[in-house]
C-alpha cells in the first residue's frame, strides 16, 4: 500500500497507483486537457497559475522543464514626470494639417509627439528536473485538470508507476511539485533552476535553495531593431526589478541534499517541492524595494509549516469556489476520449466535438482565474505565462483592444473578482495619464495611449518618432478602459464602488475627452488627431494615410463614456453640473455615417482601406463591447455594421476572430458565430507563423504568435451567444447556433445582478432559473413564452418578455407557458 494523493485534508491510500474512482487532479472528461507525449515546445506545455505565480509544465521525465513566471517581474521602473516636454507645441499645426487634409504633414507632426517604448514582461526562469531511469518509460500520460488547477504526469519505469503533479496555490502563494511512486519504486532527482536574466544561485541553509537577480532597466520591443535591446544599467537605482526564487524539497523516506548547484533527492518514493517567487514590486508609482527575497522566504516558510494535505485542500477549495460557479453542457461525441492534440486535429478537419467547444469556454475562465489575482497587475498580453526575454509586443498592456478583451468574460462568466487587478492599474494610469494629458496636449483629465505596462505608461509610444502613428499615437485607451468600471457596477449594483472608485476615474477620462474635442467646420465635435487603430485609409489618387479626424471608433467611445457618466449621475445625484456639460457635448458629436457600400463608415469620410480584410474592426465598437448600435434601437446602423462585418471577412488573428464572434452574437446570427468559433479553435503549430489565427495544442490562442486575448474573447463570445443583458433586458439564447440544439448552462451572470441558468432542447428553452443577487426589476426575453408563478410573458416583436420585481436570495423558476 502506498500513500500518494492528498485531498480534503486526508491522505488517500490505494493498493495500486491509480484508483478506480476519479480523484482530485486526475484527468476527467469535460475538465481536462491530456496528451500521450511530453511537450516539445512551449505552446504544448500546460499552464497553471495563482494569479501571481505561473508555471508551464512540459511533462518531461529524464529532463523536465517547468517555465516559471511572476506577474510583477517587468523591466524598467516608474515613469518620469516628463517624457517629451515639447510635444504639445506640435498639436495646433497637426490639427491645421488634418483639417486641410494634408495627411503627409499630419503624420510627420504626429511622430514628433511620440515618446519612449513601453517596458516588457519578463520570464523568471526554468525549473530543471533530472530523473534517472527514462530508458524504459511506458504508459505515459500528461494532463491538466482545469477544475482542480493541477497538471499531472504519470508514467511507468520498469514495472513501477509514478505520478508528478504541479499546482500553484493562491491561498499559500507557492507552486508545489509533488512526486509519488508505487511501493518499491525509488525516485532519484536532481533539481535546479536557470534564467534568461542575470542571476546568481545560493544555498541558504536549512534545505533552502535560491536563485535571484535584478531585471533589466529596459527591454526594447521585439519588433524594434536595436543595437542594445536589453539594458541592465540602472541610471537612478529605481529601474531594474529585484527578483527572487527560493525552493525547498521534503521527503518522508528519502534523502534530500542542497548546495549551491541545486537540490538532490535520492532513495525516495514521495517528494514535495515548494517553490516561492517574489519581486521588489512596490506599486507602479514607486521604486521597487529590496525585499524580494524576504517576501519569497516568508511565503515559503508559511507554506512549509503546514501539512501538505492542508495546502492541497486549501488549493482545491479555492479553485472549486470559482470554477464550479459556471457549467456548460453542449453534448458528447466519440472524440471525448481522444488526447487533446489529436482531438483538436480531428476538429480542425471538420469533426463534431461539442465537448471540446465547451472545454475551450471553461479553459478561458480557468486562464483568467489563474492570471488575474495580483493587485494592480492585470493579465497581460500573454496572461501570466511568458518564456521569452523579448516577448512578442513586450507582452504588455495593449489598450486598443487586447487588455480590454482579456476582461470581457470576467463579469458574465461569474469571475467578477478577477477585475480588481485591472481596476488597480487603471487607478495608477489616472495619475500618470494626468501628467501625459497636460504634457502632450495641454488638457485636463487623464489619457492613456496604445501601450501601457506595469508602471502605468500613459504617453504615446513609438521610440520618439519610429512608430507608426496609427498605433503609437492612438489616445483613447483611458476612455475605453473605464467602460469596465461601469460594467462592474451594472453587474454588481455596488453603489459604493460606483461612487468611490468608478465615477472619479470615469469623470477624469471624460474631462480629458471634453478638453480633447474640437468643432469641425459644421460645428460637430470631433477628435483630432484620430486613428482607427492599426488601420490605414486611401485618399486622393492611391495615397495612403493613417491619421484623420473623428474616426467612428473615437465617436463611439465618446458617446459610450458620456452616456455612462449621465447614467451614473442619475444614480448618485452628486454632480449635476458636470452631467449637463457631458450631455451638451454628447449632442454635438460627429454622427455615424453609412458609406457607399452600405457599411458603417470607419473614417470621417468614406475612405476605402488598402487592407479591406483588416484584423481590427474598431469602427464596430458601438455594437460590441458597447451597445449604442443594436438591432432593436438602431436597425439601420445595425444593418450597416453587419455589412461592415461582411466586407471585412471572417479570416483574422485569433483575437480578431474572437471579436467577430461577439459582434455576430449581437446581430443574433448564431450560425455565423459558430463558424467563427470553430475557426478560432483550428489547430496551429508553433512554427506555423504564416497562418491566420487558431489555437495551439495546449489550447492557448495563436494570434499567431501566442496572445491570450483570443482565449478570453472566445469565452466571452460563447457567453454572448447564450446570454445577453444590455439594455436592461436578459435575453436567453439570443444567438444559439443550430449545432448546439440541445444543452444547458448554469451560473452565467446578467447585468442587474442576476445569475441565470438555462436548459434547452431542439433549440428551444425548456427551463430557466434566475437567482438575483440584489433587488430589482428583472425582464427576461426568449424565443418561446416563459412564465413564473403569477406572471405570464407578453409578445414583444418576435420575442416574448416576462418581467417581475425580483428579490435578492429568491430563486425564480421559468417554464414554458
Amino acid at each position: 500500500m502506498k500513500f500518494f494523493l492528498l485531498t480534503s485534508g486526508l491522505v488517500l491510500a490505494a493498493t495500486g497507483l491509480f484508483a478506480q474512482a476519479p480523484l482530485p487532479g486526475e484527468r476527467r472528461p469535460g475538465e481536462s486537457l491530456w496528451y500521450r507525449r511530453p511537450a516539445k515546445v512551449w505552446t504544448e506545455a500546460l499552464p497553471v497559475g495563482n494569479g501571481r505565480l505561473g508555471a508551464a509544465d512540459f511533462g518531461g521525465i529524464a529532463k523536465e522543464r517547468i517555465a516559471l513566471n511572476e506577474a510583477s517581474l517587468w523591466s524598467g521602473g516608474p515613469e518620469p514626470e516628463k517624457i517629451n516636454p515639447g510635444a504639445s507645441q506640435y498639436l495646433p499645426a497637426l490639427r491645421k494639417a488634418l483639417f486641410v487634409e494634408d495627411y503627409v504633414e499630419a503624420e510627420k507632426l504626429s511622430r514628433k509627439m511620440q515618446g519612449k517604448w513601453s517596458e516588457s514582461y519578463l520570464p523568471l526562469g526554468d525549473l530543471r528536473i533530472h530523473q534517472e531511469g527514462e530508458e524504459s518509460m511506458r504508459n505515459y500520460q500528461r494532463s491538466l485538470n482545469i477544475r482542480d488547477g493541477v497538471t499531472r504526469t504519470q508514467y511507468t519505469i520498469g514495472d513501477k508507476s509514478y505520478i508528478r503533479e504541479v499546482y500553484a496555490s493562491a491561498p499559500d502563494q507557492v507552486i508545489v511539485v509533488h512526486w509519488s511512486a508505487e511501493s518499491g519504486a525509488i525516485l532519484q532527482l536532481k533539481i535546479d533552476a536557470v534564467s534568461l536574466l542575470h542571476y546568481s544561485r545560493r544555498d541558504l541553509g536549512n534545505g533552502v535553495w535560491s536563485m535571484g537577480g535584478k531585471a533589466p532597466a529596459h527591454v526594447e520591443p521585439n519588433y524594434v531593431d536595436s543595437k542594445e535591446p536589453v539594458v541592465y544599467a540602472d541610471r537612478d537605482s529605481c529601474h531594474g526589478m529585484p527578483w527572487s526564487l527560493v525552493m525547498k524539497a521534503a521527503s518522508p523516506d528519502g534523502t534530500v541534499k542542497t548546495d549551491s548547484s541545486g537540490i538532490e533527492v535520492s532513495g525516495a518514493s514521495d517528494v514535495e517541492l515548494y517553490i516561492s517567487m517574489a519581486t521588489g514590486f512596490n506599486g507602479g508609482l514607486r521604486c521597487p524595494d529590496g525585499a524580494a527575497q524576504e517576501r519569497a522566504l516568508n511565503f515559503l516558510k508559511r507554506a512549509t509549516a503546514k501539512p501538505s494535505a492542508a495546502l492541497w485542500t486549501a488549493h482545491l477549495d479555492d479553485m472549486h469556489q470559482y470554477m464550479d460557479r459556471v457549467s456548460l453542457q453542449l453534448g458528447h461525441s466519440e472524440a471525448d476520449t481522444l488526447p487533446t492534440d489529436e482531438r483538436l486535429a480531428a476538429y480542425t478537419r471538420g469533426g463534431h466535438d461539442p465537448g471540446l467547444e465547451a472545454l475551450y469556454f471553461q479553459y478561458g475562465r480557468y486562464l483568467l482565474l489563474s492570471s488575474s489575482r495580483t493587485p494592480g497587475v492585470p493579465a497581460n498580453l500573454q496572461g501570466l505565462w511568458n518564456a521569452e526575454l523579448q516577448a512578442p509586443w513586450s507582452s504588455n498592456y495593449t489598450t486598443n483592444i487586447n487588455v480590454e478583451m482579456n476582461y470581457w468574460p470576467a463579469e458574465v462568466c461569474n469571475l467578477s473578482e478577477m477585475t480588481g487587478p485591472l481596476f488597480g492599474l487603471i487607478a495608477e494610469m489616472a495619475t500618470t495619464g494626468k501628467r501625459a494629458a497636460k504634457e502632450y496636449y495641454n488638457c485636463d483629465g487623464w489619457v492613456v495611449h496604445h501601450n501601457s505596462d506595469i508602471w502605468g505608461l500613459a504617453t504615446p509610444v513609438g521610440g520618439f518618432g519610429k512608430g507608426e502613428p496609427k498605433w503609437a499615437n492612438w489616445p483613447m485607451g483611458g476612455t475605453w478602459l473605464v467602460r469596465h468600471l461601469w460594467e462592474h457596477y451594472l453587474y454588481t449594483r455596488d453603489r459604493r464602488f460606483l461612487r468611490d472608485t468608478a465615477y472619479p476615474l470615469m469623470k477624469g477620462a471624460a474631462v480629458f475627452a471634453l478638453n480633447w474635442l474640437i468643432p469641425d467646420a459644421a460645428g460637430h465635435f470631433v477628435t483630432a488627431p484620430s486613428m482607427s487603430p492599426e488601420n490605414d485609409f486611401i485618399y486622393g489618387k492611391d495615397k495612403i494615410a493613417d491619421v484623420s479626424i473623428a474616426t467612428t471608433m473615437d465617436m463611439g467611445i465618446m458617446r459610450d463614456l458620456f452616456d455612462h457618466l449621465q447614467a451614473a449621475d442619475s444614480i448618485l445625484g452628486e454632480d449635476a453640473a458636470f452631467a449637463v456639460r457631458v450631455r451638451v457635448a454628447r449632442g454635438k458629436l460627429y454622427p455615424y455615417k453609412i458609406g457607399a457600400q452600405g457599411q458603417l463608415q470607419e473614417w470621417y469620410k468614406d475612405y476605402p482601406s488598402p487592407d479591406p480584410h483588416h484584423r481590427h474592426v474598431s469602427h464596430l465598437y458601438s455594437l460590441y463591447p458597447a451597445d449604442e448600435i443594436s438591432l432593436d434601437k438602431t436597425p439601420a446602423l445595425a444593418a450597416a455594421a453587419k455589412r461592415s462585418l461582411e466586407l471585412r471577412g471572417d479570416e483574422a488573428t485569433g483575437w480578431g476572430m474572437a471579436w467577430r464572434v461577439c459582434l455576430w452574437a449581437r446581430l443574433r446570427d448564431g450560425d455565423h458565430c459558430y463558424k467563427l468559433y470553430r475557426t478560432l479553435m483550428r489547430l496551429t503549430r508553433e512554427d506555423d507563423t504564416a497562418s491566420a489565427g487558431g489555437c495551439y495544442p495546449n489550447l492557448l490562442d495563436a494570434c499567431p504568435p501566442f496572445q491570450i486575448d483570443g482565449n478570453f474573447g472566445g469565452t466571452a463570445g460563447v457567453a454572448e451567444m447564450l446570454l445577453q443583458s444590455q439594455g436592461g433586458i436578459v435575453s436567453l439564447l439570443p444567438a444559439l447556433p443550430a449545432a448546439w440544439a440541445n444543452g444547458s448552462f448554469k451560473g452565467l451572470v446578467a447585468r442587474g445582478g442576476f445569475v441565470v441558468d438555462a436548459r434547452w432542447q431542439d433549440g428551444k428553452i425548456v427551463h430557466a432559473a434566475v437567482h438575483p443577487r440584489v433587488d430589482g426589476l428583472c425582464r427576461v426575453r426568449s424565443a418561446v413564452p416563459l412564465g413564473i408563478a403569477g406572471r405570464r410573458a407578453r409578445k414583444v416583436g418576435d420575442s416574448w418578455v416576462v418581467e417581475w420585481p425580483a428579490r435578492k436570495g429568491v430563486d425564480y423558476q421559468l417554464t414554458p407557458q
